[in-house]
Formats: C-alpha cells, structure tokens, sequence
C-alpha cells in the first residue's frame, strides 16, 4: 500500500476579482516523489503553491499538509519548505550562518541547531563553501545554499519555484542530484519549472495546469508515448539563419522553427527514414543541414501539443 500523502490538494478553486485563477484542482503527492508543475505564465501556478503554503485560503476545496490546514493551522507549515525563484538568503552572511539563522527561525532547539546546519551542508553538497559569504559563490552554489536553508529544519515536503533558472548545465546537475537525494531520503518535492528537459528527466509524475485547470497529469515518460505513438520527432541543425523562401520552404516540409536559434523540427511516424529524405530535399534545395536528428518526442512536444488544443478549441 502507498503511504499517505504528504500533501492533497481537492477541487481548489480561487479567483482575483471575480477571474477564476484555479478551477476545481486536484493534486496529490506522496513521500519520496518528485512533482513537476507546469504551464504557461498565468496558468496558475503560483497562486496554487500560495495556497499550499497556507498564503491564502482557497475559495472552495481543501488543501491538507500532512492532514492539516495550512491557512489554519500554522503548525502544519512546519512541514514545509519553501525555495523561491529568486535568492532568499542574508548576502554577507556565510551559508553556515545563514543556515543558523534560518534553523533558529523555525524553531530549531538551540542544542539541535549545529547539528541540523551539519545535515544540511552535507545534503545539499555545500560543505565546502559553508564558511563563504553567499555574495561570494556562484550562482550554483547560491541555488543549493538556498535548498538547504529551506530543509535545516528537515521538512516533509520541500517546495521549488525554478530551481534552476540562470545556472549553468554543471550546476543544473549537481541542483539535480541534490533534488534526487533528498527524494530517496523520503522527502516529497514539488516544483515549478519552464525547464521542461528538466521536468521530464527529473519527476516521477507531472502535472500541466492551464487556465487553472489540471489539464493533463501522470508519469512523463507514459503521457508522451500515448500522446505520440511510434512517432518521433525530426530535429534540423541549419548551418546558417534561412531567408524568407528558405522558410517558407522548411514550413512546406512540415518544420517549425525551435526556441534554439537555427533548430527546426517535426514529428513523424517514419523516423529515420523520413530524416533521410528530408536531408536530400533540403539539400537539392540549397538548405543543406549541418545535422539532422531522430529522437523519441519529449515533454516540450506534449507542452506544444496542449497549446496547440487550447488554440483550436
């Protein structure tokens, strides 16, 4: 039998105004499980982390924290941990400091303090930087400085808003690894990402709101085969930007232009073999290719795909 849920989230429904912003959501996440909530700007994620916080109270459904109210019972918030998008750390201080400061905020026992900034340091991989002013690191170093400021008080659910947006490939892994860790320690996480690689590589499950809704949610990899099949999806490396007949062409071939400067692709259910015709016409019509991949379609094709339902619908 699953365990419990850390946290439910039953037909949460809240508006700005009179504008619906959640319409009757649901969400439920379990120890040891990584959540990834996505959506566009202004799907509503925000006012539903928010709500899970106890930050506001829902106009109607429930939202339970360990089986309590966050909005009423400020106890259940002890559970929580929360890693903004932006750096919520004292720059001048070391992370060690921070991280003493951060405990005793939450109510740490004065005894219990040095070892709870111990285990964070080793949790979150900073050990060697503990003594480091924060203005000092880098901007990895930041990132996991502010998960463990966020987990010093060893919280059941551990909430990030784009933990990993403006670092490097490096330090998006080691932020990774760090997630992952405290996954298999048993903690549940949820986070907001527009880093849909990221989602897709990283979560057990997830979840993609859209206008409020809870449109599509379930294991990334199953959500894409069901969407896509046997398809797979053509990606075309040009070696320079095409001209107007240039893409009016790569459109005729059934191509979109990618959010990566000069990348092209398509979905097709004849893979390979489709990459190589494609490469002889683009060729012969002067477009020739510095590359041309084949790769099973992704969260960001499925992301695509729902924008492009709610635009037909």
């Amino acid at each position: 039998m699953s365990p419990d849920p850390i946290l439910t989230v039953r037909g949460a429904v809240h508006a700005y105004g009179g504008k619906p912003v959640l319409r009757d959501v649901d969400l439920t996440l379990r120890p040891g499980e990584i959540y990834a909530l996505l959506g566009p700007n202004g799907a509503g994620k925000t006012t539903l982390i928010r709500t899970i916080c106890g930050r506001i109270r829902p106009d109607g459904g429930t939202v339970l924290l360990n089986g309590r109210d966050p909005a009423r019972v400020p106890a259940a918030r002890a559970g929580l941990g929360l890693v903004p998008q932006e750096i919520a750390l004292y720059p001048n201080l070391t992370v060690a400091e921070n991280l003493q400061t951060f405990a005793a905020l939450a109510g740490t026992p004065r005894k219990a303090v040095a070892a709870a900034v111990r285990r964070a340091l080793e949790l979150t991989r900073t050990v060697d930087r503990a003594h480091v002013p924060i203005k000092q690191l880098s901007g990895g170093y930041q990132r996991r400085a502010n998960i463990a400021a966020a987990i010093v008080h060893e919280p059941s659910l551990l909430i990030l808003d784009e933990p990993t947006v403006g670092v490097d490939i490096d330090a998006r892994e080691a932020v990774d690894a760090v997630i992952r860790g405290l996954r298999d320690l048993g903690v549940a996480v949820l986070m907001t990402t527009h880093d849909l690689e990221q989602a897709g590589a990283l979560a057990d499950r997830v979840g993609f709101l859209r206008e409020g809704r809870m449109v599509l949610e379930g294991e990334p990899k199953a959500l894409v085969a069901e969407a896509f099949g046997a398809q797979m999806e053509i990606l075309v490396h040009l070696a320079a930007e095409a001209d107007p007949a240039g893409e009016a062409r790569l459109a005729g071939e059934g191509l979109e232009r990618t959010p990566r400067s000069l990348v092209w692709s398509r979905l097709d259910a004849d893979g390979y073999a489709a990459a190589e015709r494609l490469d002889k016409r683009l060729r012969a019509a002067g477009l020739a290719p510095n590359e041309i991949r084949v790769r099973e379609p992704s969260l960001a094709n499925l992301f695509t795909l729902l924008a492009e339902r709610k635009q037909a619908a």
